[in-house]
């Protein structure tokens, strides 16, 4: 470009909502050139500029190099262009409707440092809870559609006062086109209301939310992306009350704590600090210094509580006025999506909550917190939403635009456009009609915000009798069933870029080919297809779904094989002695037996999910689960203490592939309980199903010429599980790959959807 005099300029990536075009000008006009910058309908940036050459390539290496903090540029094209007589400056142009190229809205990002100066400080925005700039606060939670104008978004509905729309316009200025720019005099008001609501209390509505909070109340604070329910973390009292009325008996809650807070009462790695500390603020799994630091009813059974720090001006204004940590989970019914609208809000948690902080600042899209787990220094994700969202993973799979519809259970849905995957935030379950609202609503979304029309390809779970089976039918002119376990390999495969590989998928349930529900799979898989290499062996599940929610259940369904070949003379005898905890005692007891002599209502499965569930039910660890995940998450906390047992992994062949024997572990594992502590079953139990599908993994992986084995599922989550997996893979020479981009779990499932779509040879 030396020789050019003029250049037109489109810059693709994370380049609105970010004071990307004031850094233009500023960058331009220290260059002294003449020219302009807009804002592009697709959230791309286009530059005209025009001067000495030599100004115009340092232009392009500022352009470059030295962008805004929460900028990221993909793609710069660059092109010679025609001398313009009548320009005399540099300036901002308003946004255009073009789409010439692509780009990225940024997700939503805690208050900056200036930022809260700016709220503690004495300035005009001092005590202000709204308070950002362009470098903070909120983006995808406000925006309708592009270009990201203030029209555009939630705050089109608080016209400025001259105070900020002097700084507005000033391009020197950190909240030069902040579309979010508001003060006390002009934006979003925030208020208390007491429960019975009453009248709305603009005075101090701070003061009055953590003095209920102070006296043991439990409030509902609208935020940044939704409502939380807030009440002191502290008190045994309040906290049990606050499961009560939710009905929520075991479910871990989230807190929110100040900094100091989590320096001083838990234990973390560099790594999680970091994380817990920078701009996108998720719920971290951390382990506690004291046990008498919390309420014992915040996380029944788990050795991690979930923490986030303050992340919206609204939360430090709070936290200042406060010296315990706060619950904050999501405020929502069970089975629907959080609560956003202030209505509803009230509505809904009337007999709830004792109070209302509200504000009259619209959540165009809820999105939930993200959560965050490290396991042997890796970055996992739980949920991936607030903070990450919508933020693009680059994958290349060709050129026509994909959709996918993610799981039925812990829902997110996909769409892939121009090499980039956009996945949705956390979506959660899709049943009841405000779940597919929800669904309905975050498609719509992800369309305005990527500028794309509804692909004609659809990519959905292998089962017909899901809704988001039936919506894919409804959405796509072509549709792609990915079976479930199949979809875990495809994300895997997608996220470090290979082409084939053999995957351990540990989970809870994903139908099969034959009809059959699975879970503990050895998958190789590549851009050819996929290939079952082995499993665990085939159990019962007496009850169907009721065995999920009655773990007991399992551990008869899975040792009733053993009884099958003959290996026990009395099958009900043996199943009593083992003193299991069925909710409705020996009646429940006698009918699981029965369904199992019988088969009816017996469906077979190779679930690891279930099989950790069994252990812990054996272990007096879970009779009756009440959340997700909630048998397998005690074992693992309660495994920590224990010794593993190197006991004999039985693999066999079951038409013509090899099985882990699950029926026989279970056995052992019976056996041990009499000569070692339960904390030893129960570590062995998580090394044995390891250990076994590793085996298989390996023989699979070096029979087919492979040198690299990932792990998938939400057994995945589990720390000591995936620890023995990769140190057992790499002691044997093999790469080891997991999850880190999106969840092993099923928030992760729309990516494995679109790269199986994307590689299908047949489009």
């Amino acid at each position: 470009m030396t020789d050019c005099k003029a250049c037109r300029i489109t810059i693709t990536g994370v380049v609105q909502a970010v004071g990307f075009r004031p850094f233009v000008y500023r960058i331009a006009s220290s260059n002294d050139l003449l020219g302009w910058v807009k804002n592009l309908g697709d959230a791309g940036v286009d530059v005209f500029v025009q001067g000495k050459p030599s100004n115009i390539q340092n232009f392009l290496e500022d352009l470059e190099n030295n962008n805004p903090p929460l900028a990221r540029i993909d793609e710069i094209k660059s092109e010679p262009a025609k001398w313009d007589k009548s320009l005399s400056e540099f300036k901002i142009k308003k946004s255009g409707s073009g789409s010439s190229g692509s780009g990225t809205i940024p997700p939503d990002i805690a208050t900056c440092d200036d930022c809260l100066e700016d709220v503690f400080g004495d300035t005009r925005y001092e005590g202000y809870w709204a308070t950002s700039c362009v470098n903070c606060g909120p983006r995808f939670s406000v925006i309708r559609e592009l270009p990201y104008d203030r029209d555009k978004t939630s705050m089109d509905e608080f016209p400025m006062c001259d105070d900020c729309q002097e700084e507005y316009t000033d391009p020197l200025d950190r909240r030069y086109h902040a579309q979010t720019i508001a003060c006390s005099e002009c934006g979003p008001d925030l208020w208390y209301e007491s429960q019975p609501a009453q009248s709305k209390n603009f005075e101090d509505p701070i003061g009055l939310t953590t003095k209920k909070l102070k006296d043991n109340k439990i409030v509902a604070v609208k935020g940044l992306g939704g409502t939380h329910i807030a009440c002191n973390a502290t008190s045994d009292e309040t906290v049990s009350r606050l499961r009560d009325v939710l009905n929520r008996s075991n479910q871990p809650f989230a807190l929110m704590a100040s900094e100091e807070m989590v320096r001083e009462n838990t234990h973390y790695s560099e790594e999680e600090f970091q994380v817990l500390t920078g701009p996108r603020r998720p719920i971290v799994l951390l382990r506690e210094k004291e046990e008498d630091w919390l309420s014992s009813k915040i996380s029944p059974g788990l050795h991690t509580v979930g923490i986030m720090l303050p992340y919206t001006a609204l939360h430090h204004l709070i936290f200042s006025r406060l010296e315990f940590p706060l619950v904050m989970t999501s405020a929502n019914l069970p089975g629907e999506p959080m609560l956003i609208e202030n209505r509803k809000i009230k509505g809904q948690l009337e007999r709830i909550v004792d109070g209302y902080l509200l504000h009259d600042r619209k959540v165009v899209s809820r999105v939930d917190d993200s959560v965050i787990r490290f396991s042997g220094g890796r970055r996992k994700f739980i949920r991936r939403s607030r903070g990450w969202v919508p933020e693009p993973i680059e994958v290349g799979l060709g050129d026509k635009p994909l959709l996918a519809v993610g799981a039925e259970q812990d829902n997110v849905i996909g769409l892939y456009k121009k090499d980039k995957v956009f996945l949705s935030q956390y979506l959660g379950d899709t049943e009841g009609p405000e779940d597919l609202e929800f669904l309905e609503s975050a498609l719509d979304r992800l369309l305005k915000l990527t500028s794309s029309g509804l692909p004609d390809i659809v990519a959905h779970d292998f089962h017909p009798g899901f809704v988001t089976t039936e919506k894919a039918k409804d959405w796509g002119q072509t549709t792609v069933p990915v079976q479930h376990h199949e979809a875990h390999v495809g994300s895997l495969l997608a996220e470090h870029g290979l082409s084939d590989l053999v995957a351990i998928i540990a989970d809870g349930v994903g139908l099969g080919e034959d009809g059959n529900i699975r879970g503990g799979e050895v998958i190789r898989g590549s851009e050819d297809g996929f290939n079952r290499m082995g499993s665990l062996s085939q159990a019962y599940m007496p009850g169907g779904d009721l065995s999920t929610r009655h773990p007991a259940r399992m551990i008869a369904g899975i040792l009733y094989p053993l009884a099958e070949r003959g290996e026990f003379n009395d099958f009900e005898t043996l199943i009593s002695n083992l003193e299991l905890k069925f909710p409705k005692g020996s009646e429940e007891l006698e009918i699981t037996l029965n369904q199992l002599e019988t088969g009816v209502n017996t469906p077979v499965t190779t679930s690891a999910g279930r099989f950790l569930d069994a252990v812990s039910a054996l272990l007096g660890l879970c009779s009756e689960r009440t959340y997700e995940g909630e048998p397998a998450m005690k074992l693992e906390s309660f495994a920590r203490d224990g010794e593993i047992v190197e006991i004999d992994l039985p693999i066999r062949n079951y038409e013509g592939s090899p099985v882990l024997d699950q029926s026989t572990i279970l056995w052992k594992l019976t056996d041990l309980l009499g000569s070692v502590p339960p904390e030893d079953v129960a570590a062995t139990a998580q090394w044995a199903l390891a250990k076994g599908l590793t085996r298989i993994a390996i023989t699979s992986a070096r029979e087919a010429g492979l040198d690299i084995i990932g792990f998938s599922g939400g057994v995945a989550f589990n720390d000591a599980i995936s620890n023995i997996i990769e140190e057992t893979v790499s002691k044997h020479g093999l790469k080891f790959v997991t999850n880190e981009v999106v969840p092993p779990g099923d928030g992760g499932i729309a990516l494995g959807q679109l790269w199986i779509a994307g590689k299908n040879k047949g489009f």
